[in-house]
């Protein structure tokens, strides 16, 4: 914890944040790209050259996931599964297993069984990769079978999202293959119906799976529902339903099919194809046909929200209506914290075993598909009211997340455990059909959308009369970029395409809720801008989703009587209240003083506005100050009168702590770079300056306490906080 400079965050009752800051392109690199922008061609798959005396082995990811690529790194040899001890087990180790499996690369490893303990022996140990291998049985080690580690040292890996090109799988034992997961580089619903190929989303078609850059189709001999319910939620649908075989009969006789070698074995609780089981070798004829089979065809039940409809005309956002369960606090559609209303009162679910399995069971719930990520510690926000749920277990198999087993008590659970979801939706093309043009960065610039006139498909601005933050919210919603930070009704600064220039949108009201800024309000056909497009078209800006951990405020608060010789550095910042200046030096100030942790939840690190050369030395608490004010703090009376303020005057940004896997890039000893990295939080100690409210004046009461910070839009939460000499009580409502 550090103990530099004056404060800045809090619990709150409103916290309104706007990012005005401008990063630099190069600011972005290490974050990657939203979709489509920039795309670099990747290398293609080679398949390994083994020799004879290679030891062959098959690796799988295993054990407590939270995601689909991550987990205990297994070991299939010599007929058995077994497990890697984390002995000198490294990035370069997790590399050669990822790489293996068919990622493209690996994010992190875990040491010491986080994802549960394996069984069985442990395969390898004290293994040393140079990242070039291409089995891990080639990297040196004590020898296949050889180690001294117990189980509660099995290592885990964290592989990216993104498959090598051209990836293809080859079993190198035939005899095992019912032992092995599933694969490939790819897979998808391919609609064959031409009246399938027009819907969005696309519910119907043969499921194609690509090996070896190629995509193949599946057998349906040994097919079973299970099989189809998965590929159903990985691609954002609830359930699945039965379809009119005879048609794709006709269809597989005039066009002859590429069939993959194998089957698929799925329960039907995995959440991802990857996680199933793969199958016996297809038995194919010897004209490549399927034996007794034409190609598998399911047909997807798409959740309320997302049923193909009419992009015609108005259309508003179809609002879910569940009694027992919601998602709050994401950005994005079918992400957010999860919430269960019991005895009226809506509260959460503590983390505690909390795993794909039942964040799969929510998203089913919610009409969303499987789950993509099971995230905990708080990640999407911190809720109120009471923790309903501890320790979850689900099956996969029920209808609510109410009807799974769970630990009633939730003793030990708050609010920093709550848990979260990010679930699968289906490709709805919005992020096709617009698009941030002309910024310094993939998260700013002039708004375009792309329209149809007479008979062609054309970009064009969007009008920015009435241009609000609502309306950037769905933008931001629907390229995926998180929470909007600023809306522009001038973006002469953002050079878009001159062709895009001409109005294309106009009269745009959004509720806030909409999935695409066509499900907004709009003029239609019939447009109407004064203003014109081009250098007067709206723009956004999305921002880091920041986030505040209200725990640490409560469980730090306390009162403190300071003289005012000792409150010098903080007069000269004003932050004491205005009468400070007009009492004697041997006076004392009440001050309440808390602790404040924020964390960069977002997509994007949280930079200054000021670039360095612009920084303020303040020679009384000996650092450079990057930004003038970011954060006041109110107290208000019931009624809403404020009677007391604060402010974080100006203070240094640091990577305190980061989650697991990610490293410090801010620092700011010796005028290093100040921010806060996606993942990281930056924490201030309730001992420092300015880290409090000047409350001499006020009497013993209840008050409301507001935060309200410039940088970017963060959760509303409010505390009614109740004082009695030097003693206090916090009482939490709830606040959407």
């Amino acid at each position: 914890m550090k103990r530099l400079t004056c404060p800045y965050f809090l619990p709150c009752c409103a916290i309104v944040l706007l990012v005005l800051s401008k990063l630099t392109l190069a600011q972005y690199e290490h974050l990657g790209y939203p979709p489509g922008y920039g795309d670099q061609e990747q290398e293609q798959y080679t398949a390994p050259q083994l020799t004879p005396d290679t030891p062959r082995i098959q690796l799988r990811l295993a054990g407590d996931k939270r995601k689909h690529n991550e987990g205990r790194v297994e070991v299939f040899y010599n007929g058995e599964w077994g497990t890697v001890c984390d002995d000198d087990f490294t990035i370069h180790a997790a590399q050669v297993v990822c790489r293996e499996l068919g990622y493209l690369e690996a994010v992190s490893w875990s040491p010491s069984s986080k994802y549960g303990k394996g069984e069985g022996p442990i395969w390898f140990d004290n293994l040393h990769c140079t990242g070039k291998e291409k089995t891990l049985s080639l990297c040196p080690s004590n020898g296949i079978g050889v180690s001294d580690c117990k189980h509660s040292e099995d290592v885990g890996v964290v592989c990216s999202d993104k498959r090598i090109p051209g990836f293809k799988f080859v079993n190198t034992l035939p005899n095992h293959v019912e032992n092995l997961d599933i694969q490939v580089e790819d897979a998808r619903i391919r609609p064959i119906l031409s009246s399938y190929r027009k819907r969005i989303p696309v519910t119907e078609g043969y499921v194609e799976v690509k090996d070896g850059g190629k995509w193949k189709q599946i057998c349906n001999t040994e097919w079973t529902q299970f099989n189809s319910r998965v590929i159903c939620g990985m691609f954002g649908f609830p359930g699945e339903r039965k379809y009119n075989a005879r048609v794709y009969k006709m269809f597989a006789r005039r066009r002859k099919p590429t069939y993959w070698d194998f089957a698929v074995n799925c329960t039907g609780n995995e959440a991802h194809l990857s996680n199933c089981k793969l199958g016996r070798a297809a038995e194919l004829k010897t004209n490549g046909t399927c034996a007794e089979g034409l190609p598998v065809v399911v047909s997807c039940v798409p959740g309320r929200a997302f049923a193909p409809a009419s992009m015609t005309g108005f259309r508003k956002a179809f609002k879910q209506e569940q009694p027992l369960v919601r998602l709050r606090g994401g950005a994005i559609v079918g992400e957010g914290r999860v919430e269960v209303l019991k005895n009226g009162e809506w509260g959460t679910i503590c983390d505690d075993n909390w795993n794909l399995l039942s964040a799969t069971v929510v998203c089913r719930e919610l009409g969303f598909g499987t789950a993509k990520e099971a995230l905990s510690g708080g990640r999407l926000g911190q809720g109120m009211g009471p923790v309903h749920m501890n320790e979850v277990e689900c099956s996969g198999f029920e209808k609510s997340v109410t009807e799974c087993f769970f630990n009633k008590e939730s003793v030990g659970c708050s609010h920093e455990e709550d848990a979260a979801v990010r679930c699968n939706i289906p490709a709805m093309g919005f992020q096709e059909r617009l698009r941030l043009s002309g910024g310094h960065n993939p998260y700013e610039g002039r708004v375009e959308v792309m329209v149809e006139r007479n008979g062609s498909l054309v970009w064009g601005t969007v009008c920015s009369e009435g241009w609000g933050t609502m309306e950037a919210m769905v933008v931001c919603r629907q390229l995926g970029l998180g929470f909007a930070s600023n809306a522009f009704q001038e973006t002469w600064y953002w050079p878009g395409a001159v062709s895009a220039d001409p109005v294309a949108m106009s009269g745009v009201r959004c509720s806030g809720t909409e999935m695409s800024l066509s499900q907004c309000l709009h003029h239609g056909a019939h447009l109407s801008c004064a203003k014109g497009g081009g250098r007067n078209a709206a723009g956004v800006s999305s921002a880091p989703d920041l986030v505040l951990n209200p725990q640490v405020v409560e469980q730090t608060t306390y009162m403190e009587d300071r003289p005012m010789f000792m409150l010098q550095c903080a007069y000269e910042e004003n932050c004491l209240s205005s009468t400070s200046g007009q009492v004697p030096a041997n006076s004392y100030r009440r001050l309440l003083r808390f602790s404040s942790q924020i964390h960069n939840n977002g997509q994007s690190d949280f930079r200054p506005k000021a670039s360095r050369n612009s920084w303020v030395w303040h020679d009384c608490h000996r650092h450079y100050h990057s930004m003038e004010v970011f954060t006041l703090y109110d107290l208000f009376t019931l009624n809403g009168t404020k009677v007391a303020e604060g402010h974080k005057a100006s203070f240094c940004l640091e990577d305190s702590e980061c989650d697991e896997g990610i490293e410090k890039r801010y620092e700011c000893a010796n005028f290093g770079e100040q921010g806060i990295t996606v993942g990281c939080w930056d924490t201030y100690r309730h001992d420092i300056d300015c880290q409090w409210i000047d409350i001499t004046e006020l009497k013993p009461g209840d008050y409301i306490f507001q935060v309200t910070s410039p940088p970017c839009v963060l959760r509303p939460r409010s505390r009614k906080t109740h004082w009695k000499s030097r003693s206090y009580t916090t009482q939490r409502q709830l606040v959407d």
